[in-house]
């Protein structure tokens, strides 16, 4: 299930993509199936060590070349472990929402991202998170521990993104069937086990039918939804050809 759409994100055979906040490797995956030679970037060990894992097998099965290049690096987005412009493309995917100082991260992606590159970011977009903060508290920190610390507007991250140095070029919404099942398990128990509650469970096997088959009837559901309901907001900015480093954020205020 993939949030980034990689035509927008002008990904080609050969670049080198930065994918933080990796998770368990979709956005990953599907780079190396294009051709792209990846970095999977992650706090979280376990996620890192199963892309490590099941990198072999599907290089076994024929869906990408094993000469890519697929690196696991556990690392903080506030201070990446890479030197300034390494990577053609820089996803950041559902993590910006969860880092307190998400300067920080802002001026981490502007960086690592080579002259004339491009970076995804995607957030939980600000309607439907809003209404999953107001029916749970569970669903957010403190209460959650490393939980979304805030709620984006489009509007914020453009400008973040813009005061680090990027300019922000495109945007959409994505994963509008997700945002009802957030809902519903904000207003059930978010933290309750799936099988729990029938509702729940009887959602979750929708979508999880809907991301095996991706049949014509919930495509189509989606795409007509994805502008207002659409769980995730994805937004694309560039990095001028031009751009040389810049001071961070925090330097640029406190030299105003």
């Amino acid at each position: 299930m993939l949030t980034v759409d990689y035509d927008r994100l002008g990904l080609r055979a050969g670049d080198h993509l930065l994918d933080l906040g990796c998770g368990f490797g979709r956005h990953t995956y599907e780079a190396l199936v294009r051709g792209a030679h990846v970095v999977s970037c992650d706090m979280a060990l376990p996620e890192l060590e199963q892309i490590r894992d099941t990198e072999p097998l599907l290089i076994q099965d024929g869906f990408f070349d094993g000469e890519l290049s697929n690196t696991q690096v556990q690392g903080d987005g506030t201070r990446l472990p890479f030197a300034d412009a390494t990577f053609d493309k820089v996803i950041a995917s559902e993590v910006l929402e969860h880092v307190p100082d998400d300067i920080a991260a802002y001026d981490e992606l502007m960086r690592v991202t080579k002259p004339g590159g491009t970076v995804a970011v995607t957030i939980p977009a600000r309607f439907p998170e809003r209404i999953c903060w107001k029916l749970s508290d569970e669903y957010y920190a403190p209460k959650a521990e490393g939980g979304h610390v805030r709620i984006y507007s489009e509007g914020e991250v453009r400008a973040k993104l813009a005061g680090a140095g990027l300019d922000p070029i495109d945007s959409h919404r994505a994963h509008a069937l997700h945002a009802p099942y957030w809902w519903l398990r904000c207003a059930v128990g978010v933290n309750n086990e799936i099988d729990d509650n029938w509702s729940v469970k009887t959602y979750h096997r929708l979508l999880e039918w809907d991301i095996v088959k991706q049949p014509w009837i919930t495509r189509t559901t989606e795409k007509i939804l994805n502008p207002v309901l659409g769980k995730s907001l994805v937004v694309y900015a560039e990095k001028s050809p031009l751009r040389t480093p810049a001071p961070s954020v925090g330097e640029a205020i406190d030299a105003a």
